[in-house]
């Protein structure tokens, strides 16, 4: 019979106190309390919980809320909030708020004890993550696998990450100016002259200037226009064309392209995969499965295959995971292998907490949208995420897209940086086809060669560029968008 596993204790850590600095904190509060104006130098990272002595922390929210309610903090004003009996280490109130101002430091050195402050408070809270992971690792519980529990752990070790940080606030306009001319300078030296990253189509890389970072990018159309035919057109175009430069501190940055994450939640990876070999060789993923190549096809297929070994393209086909889940797994691939573009097939089929969906599916879906935008600005990443539409498309005579058909538009509308819709005027034109040999027919007919093979790219909403509509090649044969062919480009034909 095998004992049961026991909580392993190191002796020495039984008596190790959690990191802390008493002495600071006394220093600082004394210094609000001596001049209210320290407050404002550290209010915009140093909250109440940082402080490890509970009186402190009592101390720091009474004068927040003081100053904030534009009442002076002192510690006459601050000693009516306490009961007349109530002591802090064996002083009256009075007393021990008198010694605090005592004590203060200067306004000058009140930045650098709130970041001390603040800093141990984030060790503190590293340690207790550290303990749960072990006691929840030794506890094993039913409800929490180990994979719940690793990315419960990511989790809350990014967000500790996030909350945890005091560079925010304002910018001086140089500092924006310096940044804007950085992105001009990038755009300049990249492949296209792009700002942002070149999707591989030349007239949707000039309608929207490549996909910009942070931007949040749905991608919407009808079931067989081709959404993840042109998710996986771009992926692969980006991934094929990344180059990165090594960095003086030894990193690498992306100077073209770019690598790519992709969640399949619908198809496997090796749908997906199919889906780019046949693609990229001109062969029906159809052929593909069953078999139906020649050898000629193989050699083509195999060779294809060997120049995407080394594409940085990385698939994960896990489905029905929530916004939690994927936003955790992004962040560790940033983190592992470098990120430059995130694309979601699709939006609809992520999840939300259990609270949002008590709340309804619109309440739900406006989570997600929220969570993809934040991430987008938090990776500083283009997030592409494919989205469905509602019937009322097919109700309509024109069936061309618009913001209101998007499913629960609202949130998607709202929160995305840009709206793009695929349509193709070909696959509702073929299943109108008259009798065969009548006047119709050939309308019909003349009617099918024109739009034979052309997709309609819909910029329906753009924040930083005008919208429009951009027209592309689409074989259906090999499900692949490429740039079409148009007549003011045609070389001069010579009679």
């Amino acid at each position: 019979m095998i004992a049961p596993a026991r909580k392993l204790e190191d002796p020495s850590a039984l008596s190790r106190v959690a990191p802390h600095n008493v002495e600071a904190e006394r220093q600082l509060l004394g210094a609000i309390l001596m001049n209210n104006e320290t407050f404002f130098r550290v209010s915009d990272f140093l909250e109440p919980p940082h402080f490890f002595v509970e009186q402190h922390r009592q101390i720091y929210e009474k004068c927040t809320q003081l100053i904030r309610g534009g009442k002076v903090a002192s510690p006459i004003t601050l000693k009516s909030f306490y009961p007349a009996d109530y002591q802090i280490a064996d002083m009256s109130v009075t007393s021990y708020l008198l010694r605090l101002a005592s004590e203060a430091t200067t306004i000058i050195n009140a930045e650098d004890y709130g970041r001390t402050i603040h800093d141990l408070a984030v060790r503190r809270n590293l340690i207790r993550i550290g303990e749960d992971m072990v006691n929840i690792a030794f506890d094993a519980p039913i409800d929490m696998p180990p994979r719940t529990q690793i990315e419960d752990a990511e989790r809350r070790l990014f967000e500790l990450a996030e909350t945890g940080r005091y560079d925010g606030g304002f910018h001086t306009f140089s500092e924006a100016l310096r940044d804007a001319i950085d992105m001009a300078a990038a755009a300049f030296q990249r492949d296209g002259h792009l700002s942002g990253i070149s999707t591989g189509l030349d007239d949707l890389d000039r309608q929207m200037g490549g996909l910009q970072r942070s931007d949040l990018i749905v991608l919407a159309a009808r079931p067989a226009m081709g959404k993840t035919s042109l998710a996986t057109n771009v992926a692969f175009a980006i991934a094929r064309a990344y180059q990165a430069e090594e960095q003086p501190d030894g990193t690498l940055k992306t100077v073209n392209g770019g690598i790519v994450g992709f969640f399949s939640l619908e198809m496997s990876s090796e749908q997906l995969a199919t889906r780019i070999l046949a693609e990229q060789s001109e062969i029906s993923s159809s052929d593909i499965r069953r078999g139906a190549i020649d050898e000629d096809q193989f050699a083509r297929l195999a060779t294809v295959a060997q120049e995407m070994q080394t594409l940085p393209l990385y698939i994960d086909q896990t489905g029905g995971i929530s916004i939690a889940q994927l936003a955790a797994r992004a962040r560790r691939l940033k983190r592992q292998r470098g990120l430059d573009v995130l694309i979601v097939d699709y939006l609809q089929l992520l999840s939300g907490t259990s609270k949002s969906a008590q709340g309804g599916r619109v309440q739900e879906i406006t989570e997600i949208t929220t969570g993809l935008k934040a991430l987008a600005k938090e990776l500083s990443v283009p997030i592409v995420a494919l989205s469905q539409l509602s019937r009322q498309v097919e109700s309509r005579e024109d069936k061309r897209p618009q913001l209101s058909d998007l499913r629960e538009s609202g949130s998607i509308e709202q929160d995305a940086d840009v709206v793009m819709f695929i349509y193709r005027d070909e696959y509702y034109l073929q299943s109108k086809m008259p009798k065969e040999g009548s006047e119709e027919y050939f309308k019909w007919q003349a009617e099918m060669e024109s739009v034979h093979g052309v997709a309609e790219i819909i910029v329906a909403k753009q924040r930083h560029g005008p919208t429009g509509t951009v027209k592309l090649q689409f074989d259906s044969h090999v499900t692949r968008f490429s740039n079409l062919a148009r007549v003011d480009y045609a070389p001069m034909r010579m009679e």
